[in-house]
């Protein structure tokens, strides 16, 4: 899958639907085509907030209403979802505004707070502020990472960017195995 070419063809449908969906990768490639002159930074922002708290939104009430789906289903889950219910009774607050810049807790922490006693408007609330403050941050990020990239890409080979680049990669694809490789754990 490209995101690339789904934002340049599809623009700001691309980056709700791929916020709603995930996220933090096709907001960095928004920003960084905002930097570009391609999309407007401002509505990148909005829409990968507009994607992003609907999703949750959605994940929420699916929680809400289908527990037996969930358990029944999901058995993956059952151990992450047991931990997001201890972080909620210690840190109610701060796992609502925080949980979208968790790796591994992002997409399952709507779905377990569904199923848990929050209120539906309570979790409306502070994830409304957590979307906002992830999309500004992630779009900023993006956008200033161009900057960064510009900068170095002219003063530097592009092989040496190739390199740091595979470099990242294979960190990335290292640490993805590694994590797929180990058994739950509650």
């Amino acid at each position: 899958m490209d995101l690339t070419y789904y934002l340049s063809t599809y623009g700001y449908l691309a980056l709700f639907i791929g916020t709603f969906l995930e996220g933090e990768t096709i907001l960095i490639i928004a920003g960084f085509a905002a930097f570009n002159g391609h999309l407007s930074l401002p509505l990148c922002i909005l829409s990968a907030f507009l994607g992003s708290f609907a999703g949750d939104q959605t994940a929420f009430y699916v929680g809400r209403y289908n527990k037996r789906f969930l358990e029944t289903r999901l058995k993956k889950w059952e151990c992450r979802i047991e931990k997001v219910h201890r972080l909620l009774e210690k840190h109610q607050v701060l796992v609502l505004l925080s949980f979208r810049f968790f790796y591994g807790f992002r997409n399952i922490t709507p779905f377990a707070v569904g199923t848990s006693n929050i209120s539906p408007w309570r979790f409306f609330f502070l994830n409304g502020i957590g979307a906002g403050v992830w999309a500004v941050s992630f779009g900023l990020g993006g956008y200033y990472l161009g900057d960064v990239l510009e900068r170095f890409l002219q003063e530097a080979k592009w092989w040496v960017a190739g390199g740091l680049f595979g470099l990242i990669m294979l960190i990335w694809l290292v640490k993805t195995v590694r994590n797929r490789m180990r058994t739950p754990s509650c």
